[in-house]
């Protein structure tokens, strides 16, 4: 059995993945995407990883990046993930939904968790490329309920639910 570009992509819908936004600053201004294949990599010392493809449009604003912030988005922040999965030019277009931290990195209003990182290793893989970034700092808002938001076969869920009982 051959394994094709669509039976590999409906095998991985199936498996449900966290939903994660990146967002760095670039000399033409700031920049961002959904990424799904964020992952813890290593405790000590503290690593994550994900990956964009070499189509995107982030790709070379992510390759001269100095650091750049994860936003692991709560159920609360659908409509930040559809913005962030559509065009470019309409991520960031709403000012009052962003600022930026004192180091430069654009930030989203309401993101219960969030991880600066410095990219460590960017690895070409595929079609992709392997980012590897060291944790430099980390906030939690420990007010906000604890919920997830999570893709699964083309459709975002919340786990608010999920963790009740």
């Amino acid at each position: 059995m051959t394994v094709t570009a669509d039976t590999y992509r409906a095998a991985l819908r199936r498996h449900p993945a966290g939903v994660a936004v990146i967002t760095l600053m670039s000399p033409p201004g700031p920049v961002g995407f959904t990424a799904t294949s964020f992952a813890s990599l290593s405790l000590d010392p503290p690593l994550v990883s994900f990956n964009i493809t070499h189509t995107s449009s982030s790709i070379a604003a992510l390759g001269s990046a100095d650091s750049l912030l994860v936003h692991l988005l709560g159920e609360h922040q659908l409509e930040v993930a559809r913005r962030f999965s559509r065009s470019a030019e309409h991520r960031f277009a709403d000012e009052s939904l962003w600022t930026t931290i004192e180091t430069g990195e654009p930030l989203l209003h309401g993101t219960p968790t969030w991880l600066r990182i410095t990219p460590d290793q960017l690895i070409a893989a595929g079609d992709s490329t392997l980012v590897i970034g060291a944790v430099t700092r980390i906030h939690v808002d420990d007010a906000a309920t604890p919920s997830a938001l999570l893709y699964h076969d083309g459709n975002y869920l919340g786990t608010a639910a999920a963790g009740a009982g």
